[in-house]
């Protein structure tokens, strides 16, 4: 199904596990009074002299943002999941172009990070992307073009990075985008069949509404997460509750916002 000759998924290197263990039993000897005179804090350099082998060990002592482009066709797959989870890295998530109809997924992802694939009987596929394998000094951003013609659900999430996710010439089944620090910026599908969730820490919510899409927005936020609206798009029907306006005959598209601090732009 991969356009790349797949890669041989590598345990890493045992130093920092070897390393733990080691310290922690000289803890032990220490707490029963077997080491003697002997100050275990004395050790404390160990611990860069340790975690510098270790970068070293894995190559990722250099910061970079080179990425690594991949296809996957899309075979017999009739529905996916893709999970995101990528730390500090700048998430960006759209349709493959149309020169790759045929494609299941389109994009680049950093070295040492190819996603795992599970295809099922049932011809649903599982991709999962994962910042634990990627070296600690990379950070090229993340873009990842998915199939138009199939339903996919989406989980997405970032500790400080930003998610970008141009959902218009998706089909969603369902989706769940979640930053602590970073931001979230989303264009709604024409059609979602569940609920699609934004949720931020401290960051802010962009949600941009195409015109002709019947929109249902939720904010749930405390007195830190403002709320920003274009009033000539949309009623609030209940506190906390957007709908747009003259597209009732329309599916419906909902969305659930929630925040703590921060701020949420819907137009």
């Amino acid at each position: 199904m991969s356009d790349q000759t797949p890669r041989k998924i590598s345990k890493g290197p045992v130093i920092l596990p070897l390393f733990l263990v080691v310290v922690a039993g000289l803890l032990l000897f220490s707490n029963f009074l077997l080491l003697g005179d002997f100050n275990i804090v004395d050790l404390w350099p160990l611990i860069l002299v340790v975690i510098g082998a270790y970068m070293l060990v894995r190559g990722d002592f250099v910061i970079t943002n080179d990425s690594y482009q991949f296809k996957l066709t899309r075979g017999s797959v009739e529905s996916a999941t893709v999970e995101i989870n990528s730390g500090e890295i700048d998430v960006y998530i759209g349709g493959v172009s149309q020169g790759n109809a045929d494609r299941l997924i389109v994009g680049q992802f950093a070295p040492q990070s190819r996603p795992t694939l599970d295809v099922q009987e049932d011809n649903h596929a599982n991709l999962v992307f994962a910042r634990h394998r990627t070296p600690w000094l990379s950070f090229a951003d993340w873009d990842l073009g998915l199939s138009r013609d199939l339903p996919w659900q989406i989980v997405s999430s970032t500790y400080v990075g930003q998610i970008t996710a141009d959902m218009s010439q998706l089909i969603i089944q369902n989706a769940l985008f979640a930053t602590g620090l970073g931001d979230i910026h989303l264009t709604l599908p024409c059609e979602a069949f569940e609920t699609v969730y934004a949720r931020s820490l401290a960051g802010t919510i962009t949600v941009i509404v195409p015109s002709g899409i019947h929109a249902r927005i939720t904010v749930e936020g405390g007195r830190f997460f403002g709320i920003s609206i274009d009033e000539n798009r949309f009623n609030e029907v209940d506190p906390g509750v957007f709908v747009t306006r003259n597209t009732y005959n329309l599916p419906s598209v909902d969305v659930v916002i929630s925040g703590t601090f921060g701020d949420v732009f819907i137009s």
